[in-house]
């Protein structure tokens, strides 16, 4: 059951509900492809897309944004139902969470800020750890931190989608190696103090199958606003 305090939220922060398409009309709209019924970002930063409702027409806009290898994932509060000409490639179900809690002191574990020359690095374990979508362009949102040992980067969270008042925290983290240390929360506080800082509040979405995460997460002081449908389409052959 959600959260009292993340419910209520619910009813005054409306858009969350439509992050994508509020991200991409507003504070990221440089990284927005598309047209004012669907936009989504550029195939090598993100899969994420949004349409302005649910009619034949933003569909057929949302058809022309999607390549052969790059197919689109809508965050929705209801299941999607797609037109034909659409093929579904997966559907899931996420928790969307706020913090709510106290600021946290950032841990002492020695960071360091990520940059373009770390991408391979930040694809590779991004591969092997398979923390959501993670392209050669995502570094593009900005804020990404890491742990190095020995030389190798062993984890690293950074912002992802930002709206107004909100930016949300993604790609956490961690080699398989290095887990059980602490280092996904460090960084995930390093980066809530740099949100709060700019007066806003940061947000997340994971996967109500990875109860692991959830745990941590609650921890740290974020609470369960709504679920939300994630949907993958393509083009149907």
């Amino acid at each position: 059951m959600l959260d009292v305090l993340a419910t209520k939220q619910a009813g005054s922060t409306s858009a969350l509900d439509n992050t994508v398409w509020h991200a991409l009309t507003g504070r990221q709209r440089h990284l927005a492809v598309g047209n004012d019924r669907a936009l989504r970002y550029a195939p090598t930063v993100a899969p994420f897309a949004a349409l302005t409702d649910a009619t034949a027409e933003s569909f057929d806009a949302l058809r022309e944004l999607i390549e052969e290898d790059a197919p689109v994932a809508l965050t929705t509060l209801d299941a999607v139902e797609p037109p034909a000409g659409f093929a579904l490639i997966r559907h899931a179900t996420l928790l969307q969470m706020v913090w709510q809690g106290e600021p946290h002191a950032p841990n002492a574990l020695e960071h360091v800020r990520l940059t373009e020359r770390d991408v391979p690095e930040m694809l590779a374990l991004a591969a092997a750890t398979q923390p959501g979508p993670f392209g050669p362009r995502t570094i593009e949102f900005g804020g990404y931190v890491g742990i190095r040992r020995d030389g190798k980067l062993v984890a690293m969270a950074g912002e992802r989608m930002k709206i107004e008042g909100h930016t949300e925290i993604s790609a956490v983290c961690v080699d398989p190696a290095f887990r059980g240390q602490g280092l996904a929360a460090s960084l995930m506080k390093l980066l809530m103090a740099a949100i709060c800082a700019r007066g806003e509040t940061p947000f997340l979405h994971v996967l109500t199958s990875n109860h692991g995460a959830i745990a941590i997460y609650r921890a740290l002081g974020f609470v369960e606003r709504r679920e939300m449908h994630l949907t993958v389409l393509g083009l149907a052959p």
